[in-house]
C-alpha cells in the first residue's frame, strides 16, 4: 500500500530511494533537467542540494510502498512580496513500474492541500510538451497556457518544447 508523507528534514529522507527514483525517471526518458544515462553520483548531488534546502520555501513529499520510495514531488513557495499567493510545483517523479496507479494524483493532492493551508491560491508548473505528464496534469484539473519551443535538450541533443500549466486552488 502506497503512503504519502511530507519530508521536513533531510534526516527523514531515504537518500538511496530518492537516488534510485531519479535514476529511474531520467533513464526512462523524463525531461526533468538531467540527461541519460543518469549517474548515481549526479543524483546524489541533486538530492543533497534539495534536502539541504528544505524549510520554509521548499517542501518535499514522497510516496512509499512497503517503505521503498516510489514517487516524490516538490513545492517551491514564492517569497516575493507580490507573490506570496503562489508556488511552483517541481519535479513530480513516479517510478516507472508504479505509474498508472494513482501515485502522482495522491502526491499532487497532498501538495495542493498543504499549499492551500499556506495561503497559496495559484500553482504553476512546466513539463515536456507532448509528454504523458501533460495528460496527468489535465486530468488533475490543470490549465495549459502555452509552450516555449526548444526549451530543453534530450540526451541525443535534440531540443524540445516545454508546456506551462497553472491551477487555481479553491479556498
Amino acid at each position: 500500500m502506497v503512503t504519502i508523507r511530507r519530508i521536513a528534514h533531510a534526516a527523514e529522507a531515504s537518500r538511496q530511494g530518492l537516488r534510485d527514483l531519479l535514476v529511474d525517471v531520467v533513464d526512462g526518458g523524463a525531461s526533468v533537467g538531467f540527461l541519460e544515462p543518469m549517474q548515481p553520483a549526479t543524483a546524489d548531488r541533486y538530492w543533497n542540494e534539495i534536502l539541504s534546502d528544505l524549510g520554509a520555501a521548499r517542501l518535499l513529499w514522497v510516496a512509499e510502498d512497503a517503505g521503498a520510495v516510489v514517487g516524490s514531488v516538490q513545492l517551491a513557495l514564492c517569497k516575493k512580496e507580490n507573490g506570496r499567493h503562489r508556488a511552483d510545483v517541481e519535479k513530480l517523479f513516479v517510478l516507472t513500474r508504479h505509474r498508472g496507479h494513482g501515485v502522482a494524483s495522491r502526491l499532487m493532492a497532498a501538495l495542493e492541500i498543504h499549499a492551500r493551508s499556506c495561503g497559496r491560491s495559484l500553482l504553476v508548473l512546466d513539463t515536456l510538451a507532448g509528454s504523458a505528464a501533460e495528460a496527468v496534469y489535465r486530468h488533475l484539473g490543470w490549465n495549459r497556457v502555452g509552450e516555449i519551443p526548444d526549451f530543453a535538450a534530450s540526451s541525443d541533443g535534440a531540443l524540445h518544447p516545454t508546456a506551462y500549466y497553472y491551477k487555481i486552488l479553491a479556498p
